[in-house]
């Protein structure tokens, strides 16, 4: 049954986001942005990693595509609240799980098919990485787009409005993106700026990821990028269930 509903929501939204085509490729334009004009000017500088400045870079611009995408796509549901949609929902008898789980499923799916055309824009401009280790790349993108959307979703379900949303949001991602050391190795900092972004779970995905882009997979920032990613989403998905449960989604 929960696998019935969950594909009956996915194929839904997933067919909205096929229909509006311009949205799903201006949603890579920002990372692609910081790679073009952004990349060129870290060419050869040391930045305290192995590898080449592409494989700091674009491991980081792959978990922005999804820190940012997924944390506003609350967004549809307050729309979908506003034109009744949500209301007409709460009269079926389709699980509250699978009505997220449809959504953030979609979600990933989005992403992961614009992280694609980010790589492969890479590998244009200079990237070269073992298909490994950008295979795992993509699936901390679609854990951490699971984790953010649900988030996401449950905090557009106790506001009101989009003026509301908007700001709560920004004010959550751009310290994350700061300290999580996406555009930059943390370690290039001082010790207390290293330290504190510890403090953020996104640093891990991004070290795991960057090891991943290097051929380094047994080591512990894969290990503590995969529990840090794996425990964030299962936190996620049972508070956006919870929410959409109690607000009658």
């Amino acid at each position: 049954m929960l696998t019935h509903d969950t594909a009956l929501i996915y194929g839904r939204y997933l067919r909205q986001s096929l229909r509006s085509r311009f949205a799903l490729f201006f949603g890579v334009l920002t990372p692609l942005l910081y790679l073009l004009f952004f990349g060129p000017l870290l060419t050869g500088l040391p930045l305290g990693g192995r590898g080449s400045s592409w494989q700091v870079l674009v491991p980081g611009l792959l978990l922005q595509l999804g820190l940012f995408g997924a944390s506003f796509a609350g967004f549809a549901i307050i729309m979908e609240n506003g034109q009744g949609v949500l209301e007409r929902m709460r009269v079926t008898p389709v699980s509250r799980l699978a009505l997220l789980l449809g959504r953030v499923l979609r979600d990933a799916t989005v992403f992961v098919f614009q992280a694609v055309l980010l790589v492969l824009a890479a590998l244009v401009m200079g990237l070269r990485a073992p298909l490994p280790g950008v295979l795992i790349g993509f699936a901390f993108v679609a854990l951490l787009t699971v984790s953010l959307a649900s988030l996401s979703y449950a905090l557009a379900m106790r506001v009101r409005t989009p003026q509301e949303f908007g700001p709560a949001v920004n004010a959550l991602t751009l310290p994350m993106m700061l300290l999580s050391g996406l555009m930059l190795p943390m370690t290039l900092g001082p010790a207390w700026l290293d330290v504190l972004s510890r403090c953020i779970p996104f640093r891990y995905l991004v070290d795991a990821v960057r090891d991943a882009y290097v051929g380094a997979y047994a080591t512990a920032h894969m290990l503590y990028g995969v529990v840090v990613a794996v425990a964030f989403a299962v936190l996620a998905v049972t508070v956006g269930t919870r929410v959409f449960r109690t607000a009658g989604a």
